[in-house]
């Protein structure tokens, strides 16, 4: 009887140890891959919930997407109510005390800190963040779109207010892949330094690495309505191609390019003199401060003698962000670029870059003349700033970003759209 017992006892002390050797095996190959074990049983600790104890979760997200009334009614009302805007707001000081311990503040705001796919991990990104104010807003965009495989250049303002630097740098001290443009400007409302603030980031981004494949630029009020994995295949599809908006420029948009302007006090104005015409005869194309470029379009802006001129050319224009991407991308042999033809024209409802909702092109669903249905949320200078009533209309568009977005203005927007995208790339990776 004791030998058996003595037979059984070791048969499982073997078997626990062939347990514990499998399990040791399945964490160093989880941990070999940057995964942390929590691969193997889900990836609920990365969802965001109601136990999160965001303010935002009295609203019903779900009933939202699918355009119940009474959930955006209600949303409505909280984004208009002082005490509801007031409990949502994170004050800068937040995140420069948080990120003091990098560790808790990635696992407590639930990054994502390994590739959901190979796919993903195989095609890496390369972002432009131009930030001044709403350091909030930044974060939760940045959340929104970080992936370790990603690198991302933050460009603050010089002008900005010391707490949002401070808070800023303290978030991106915290990613290996996330870092401050090496030389800042202050960004001036349509004058040449908002051009300038992403070029500086596209050189230190396309000195940094030689992996990624395509460059995005953003400011701080954009937010995506594509998960990452998304917005690859996307890409991908482009097989090296460029999207943005490169349209015939307006007549009435033609003085910014036909005049001298210089900035007086902060602001842009004329001087009086005319402008001598583009180099090598270049048409000047319409477009928007936003693109989605290969990296040899990034190559070219930083190295093609033509697109240097050009930019010594367009640095006392008007709002030069709206046409020196478009007319680069319609110059030959700027790679992913097409003709300068009108049959090659795009307008920004079907470039890829960005979703804005303007003013003036708002209408009801039965009006022929509207571009798209009225915007559910506030405007700023005719752009809408989105409600939650948007998001089921902003879901079925294309476009890989929309702009604006405001967590001071409407949080819930924002909640409920970084919940939809965050359960759909863990049930896409699933």
């Amino acid at each position: 009887m004791k030998l058996l017992k003595r037979g059984v006892l070791q048969l499982l002390l073997k078997s626990a140890f062939i347990l514990v050797s499998f399990w040791m095996l399945l964490q160093v190959r989880f941990y070999a891959k940057g995964r942390h074990l929590s691969v193997l049983w889900g990836f609920r600790w990365l969802e965001y919930t109601g136990a999160d104890g965001r303010p935002e979760n009295v609203c019903n997200c779900s009933a939202i997407f699918r355009g119940k009334l009474e959930a955006i009614e209600q949303a409505k009302m909280l984004a208009i109510s002082r005490d509801f805007r007031k409990s949502v707001r994170v004050p800068d000081e937040f995140y420069v005390n948080t990120c003091k311990n990098c560790r808790k503040f990635k696992i407590d705001r639930k990054y994502i800190l390994f590739p959901l796919s190979q796919e993903e991990e195989n095609f890496p990104l390369a972002y432009s963040m131009v930030v001044h104010q709403k350091v909030q807003t930044f974060e939760r965009l940045l959340r929104a779109i970080y992936a370790p495989q990603n690198f991302y250049c933050i460009h603050v303002d010089t002008s900005a207010e010391p707490s949002v630097i401070s808070a800023i740098s303290a978030i991106a001290s915290c990613f290996p892949n996330v870092f401050l443009v090496s030389k800042p400007v202050n960004v001036v409302y349509s004058a040449w330094s908002r051009v300038q603030a992403d070029l500086n980031c596209m050189a230190d981004l396309y000195n940094i690495s030689t992996k990624w494949k395509y460059f995005i630029n953003l400011c701080g009020q954009d937010f995506p309505i594509k998960t990452n994995l998304e917005i690859v295949k996307t890409l991908q599809s482009l097989r090296g191609g460029n999207s943005m908006e490169s349209e015939k420029m307006h007549e009435s948009k033609k003085w910014r390019v036909l005049n001298s302007h210089q900035i007086i006090d902060n602001t842009v104005q004329g001087t009086g003199q005319k402008k001598a015409p583009p180099p090598f005869d270049l048409p000047i194309l319409s477009g928007s401060a936003y693109i989605v470029v290969n990296r040899g379009y990034v190559r070219s802006v930083l190295e093609d003698n033509r697109i240097r001129q050009l930019i010594v050319w367009a640095n006392d224009t008007y709002s030069p962000d709206e046409f020196i991407w478009a007319t680069i991308q319609r110059m030959p042999g700027v790679p992913g670029s097409t003709r300068p033809s009108i049959k090659y024209d795009m307008t920004d409802i079907n470039a890829l870059a960005r979703l804005v909702k303007w003013s003036w092109h708002e209408g009801s669903d039965r009006s022929l003349d509207a571009v798209y249905p009225e915007c559910q949320g506030s405007h700023v200078r005719a752009i809408c700033v989105y409600g939650a009533g948007d998001l089921r209309w902003m879901l079925e568009q294309h476009h890989l970003f929309a702009n604006k977005f405001d967590v001071d203005t409407d949080s819930i927007a924002v909640y409920c759209l970084e919940k939809y995208l965050r359960q759909k790339a863990l049930s896409e990776m699933q």
